[in-house]
C-alpha cells in the first residue's frame, strides 16, 4: 500500500477502518496555586465538593447500569474512585485548611496517583482512570461540561495517548470506526471494550504523535499497521470489503462448526446476570467463564451465604441444558476484593491472589463453593467449578477433592507456567483445565500485561506462549480431558482457529466476539486449522505468527 507515512503498533481487535483522524483533546491542568479560601466560605466549599463528587459518581453508575459485561464493571470501578472515603477525606482536609476545592481535588488526587505509581504494574495502570475521575469532578466544580470524547459529526478514527473507562465504555461504533492509542496493552480496558464493541483497535503505537489531527488514515487491526494519506480509491475499496466481511460476521447465526462440519464449542465469558442474558442472545452454547470476583469489587465485607447463593442462582438460571463453568474468587492483583485481598503487596501479580487466598482464609473458599453448589442445583446442564492461580499438584488435588465430594466437575485455570509445564500430572488430578491466556502470557514472557512499554511481549501471538498452549492441548488429548481457552486469545478469530487446530476443545470469550469467531471458523476446515497451528509454532515472533496463520487459513470470505 502506497502511503506517505506508515507506522505500526500492537494489533488487538481485527478489522480495517478508513476515515479522518481525530485526537482526543487533553484537559488543561488546573492552576497549582490559588488564594486561600476565607474561613466563612469553607463550609460551603465542602458541600460543593461533596455534591460535585456525588454527581460524577452517580453519572458514571447510571452509565454503568445501561451497559452489561466488562464495560459496566469498568465504569462501576471508576465511580468508586469518586466515592472513595480516603480520597474524600484528603480533599476535605485541604479545604478545611483553606485550599480552594479545585486545588484540593488536584492535590489529593496526585497523592493517590503517586501511591499507585509506586506500586507499579496493574495499580499504576489505574492512574489513567483516577485522573479521569479528577477531571470530571473539577469540571463539575467549575460548572463546565463533562470532559471526554465529543460526539463527532462524521465517522472518525480516534487517536489518543490513552482512553479512560468512561470514554471507551460509551463509544458509538457507528461513529468511531477505529481506535489507535499510544499507550495501553492487549489486555488494557481500551482493548477489552473495543473487542466487545468490535471496533478495530491498535495499542502501544509509540510513534502515534507523528500523525496529525484531521488526516485521512487507514488502519489494520490484524497487522497493527496504519498509514496516513493512503491511495484514496484503494483504501476505500479495502475498507468497504472489510466492512462487508464484518457485517456478515455480525449476522452469523451458526451452526458452530468448521467448514468441513467439525463441531466447535463456543462459550461466553460473563460476570453477572445481565451479561449472562446478553450471552444468551448470541450463538454461545453455555458459559465458559463466570468471573465471580467482579460482582464484589465494591463490596467491603464478605456477602452472606444466602446473598452469594442468590447472586449465583441468577446466573445458573441461564442456558438451560448448557454448560456453566464457574471460577472461584480470583481476588488480588488487578481485582482488589476488599474482603479477600492482601493490601499493599509489593508485587501483587506474584502475590496472594486466586486460590492462594485460601491459605489465609480457607473458610472464604469453602463458603463460596457451598453457595455455588446450592445455586447450581436448579440448573440441568453440566456444572463445572475451577480454581484460578493453581501452581502445584497438591493444590489441584485438594481443590478437586472439595468439588467432587459435592458432586460437581472440578477443574483449574492454567495461568502459571509451573502448571503448564507439569500439565500431565495436573490432568491426572482434575476433570478439565481452562487456559487463561492473559496471565499465562504475562508470566511466560515476564512482562506486566498492563505496562504499555511491554505490549509487544504480552501479545497473544507470542510463539513461546503458543508453544506452551499447544503442549497443554496435546496433553489434554492424551488424557482424554477437555482443555478450554477463556482468555482474550479466544476472541481473535484467526487465533481461535489456531487454538482449535492445536486441540483446544472449547473457546470462551466476550459475547460481542462470538459471531466474529464463529463466522471465521465456519470458513475454514479443521485441516487448515491444524496447518495454521503447525505454522505458528515455527514462527520467530508475533508478526510472523500472524502471517503464517493467515497464509494457512486463507482470506475471509
Amino acid at each position: 500500500m502506497e502511503a506517505q507515512l506508515t507506522l505500526t503498533g500492537t494489533p488487538v481487535v481485527p478489522g480495517i477502518a478508513y476515515a479522518k483522524t481525530a485526537w482526543v483533546q487533553g484537559v488543561a491542568e488546573p492552576a497549582e496555586e490559588a488564594p486561600d479560601l476565607p474561613e466563612a466560605e469553607r463550609e460551603a466549599a465542602q458541600d460543593h465538593f461533596v455534591t460535585s463528587a456525588d454527581t460524577v459518581s452517580q453519572r458514571l453508575l447510571t452509565r454503568a447500569a445501561s451497559m452489561v459485561g466488562t464495560a459496566s464493571d469498568i465504569l462501576a470501578v471508576s465511580a468508586g474512585f469518586a466515592k472513595d472515603k480516603g480520597w474524600r477525606k484528603e480533599v476535605a482536609k485541604r479545604i478545611t485548611a483553606g485550599t480552594p476545592p479545585v486545588q484540593a481535588v488536584t492535590q489529593a488526587t496526585q497523592l493517590f496517583a503517586d501511591i499507585f505509581k509506586s506500586q507499579g504494574g496493574l495499580m499504576e495502570e489505574r492512574v489513567t482512570d483516577l485522573m479521569d475521575m479528577r477531571n470530571r469532578v473539577i469540571a463539575e466544580l467549575e460548572g463546565r461540561p463533562e470532559p471526554g470524547i465529543p460526539t463527532p459529526d462524521e465517522p472518525i478514527i480516534l487517536l489518543a495517548d490513552d482512553l479512560a473507562p468512561a470514554d471507551t465504555a460509551g463509544l458509538d461504533p457507528e461513529l468511531i470506526l477505529g481506535i489507535i492509542t499510544r499507550l495501553g496493552g492487549p489486555t488494557s480496558h481500551t482493548s477489552i471494550i473495543c473487542r466487545q464493541l468490535s471496533i478495530p483497535c491498535i495499542v502501544a503505537a509509540r510513534e502515534l504523535d507523528a500523525v496529525p489531527d484531521g488526516k485521512l488514515l487507514i488502519m489494520d487491526g490484524d497487522s497493527g499497521e496504519y498509514s496516513v494519506d493512503p491511495d484514496k480509491e484503494e483504501a476505500q475499496a479495502i475498507a468497504h470489503e472489510d466492512s462487508l466481511r464484518r457485517q456478515r460476521a455480525r449476522e452469523w447465526r451458526g451452526p458452530s462448526q468448521t467448514l468441513d462440519g467439525v463441531p466447535v464449542e463456543l462459550l461466553a465469558n460473563i460476570q453477572d446476570r445481565a451479561s449472562a442474558l446478553r450471552a444468551e442472545e448470541t450463538e454461545a452454547v453455555g458459559i465458559g467463564l463466570f468471573r465471580t470476583e467482579l460482582s464484589f469489587l465494591n463490596t467491603p465485607v464478605e456477602p452472606s451465604l444466602e446473598d452469594q447463593t442468590a447472586l449465583y442462582s441468577s446466573v445458573f438460571s441461564s442456558f438451560p441444558g448448557g454448560k456453566i463453568v464457574v471460577r472461584t474468587l480470583d481476588a488480588g492483583s488487578d481485582k482488589p476484593v476488599a474482603f479477600a485481598s492482601v493490601p499493599n503487596e509489593e508485587n501483587p501479580a506474584l502475590g496472594v491472589r486466586g486460590l492462594r487466598t485460601s491459605g489465609i482464609d480457607e473458610g472464604l473458599l469453602l463458603r463460596q463453593i457451598d453457595a455455588l453448589v446450592t445455586a447450581s442445583a436448579g440448573h440441568d446442564g453440566p456444572n463445572w467449578i475451577m480454581a484460578p492461580m493453581v501452581s502445584t499438584v497438591a493444590e489441584a488435588r485438594w481443590f478437586a477433592s472439595l468439588i467432587r465430594e459435592r458432586g460437581l466437575k472440578a477443574g483449574i485455570m492454567i495461568e502459571v507456567p509451573a502448571a503448564a509445564l507439569m500439565i500431565d500430572q495436573f490432568l491426572e488430578e482434575v476433570d478439565f483445565v481452562s487456559i487463561g491466556t492473559n496471565d499465562l502470557t504475562q508470566y511466560v514472557m515476564a512482562a506486566d500485561r498492563n505496562n504499555a512499554n511491554l505490549a509487544t511481549y504480552t501479545d497473544n501471538w507470542q510463539p513461546a506462549v503458543l508453544t506452551l498452549i499447544n503442549w497443554i492441548a496435546q496433553a489434554g488429548i492424551r488424557h482424554g480431558k477437555p482443555v478450554g481457552v477463556c482468555g482474550e486469545a479466544a476472541a481473535d478469530p484467526n487465533l481461535a482457529a489456531v487454538l482449535l487446530g492445536m486441540g483446544v476443545t472449547s473457546l470462551s470469550m466476550a459475547s460481542g466476539a462470538i459471531s466474529y469467531v464463529g463466522s471465521r471458523l465456519s470458513e475454514v476446515t479443521m485441516e487448515q486449522c491444524q496447518q495454521a497451528a503447525e505454522a505458528v509454532l515455527q514462527a520467530p515472533d508475533p508478526i510472523a505468527a500472524r502471517q503464517a496463520a493467515a497464509a494457512a487459513l486463507g482470506s475471509a470470505h
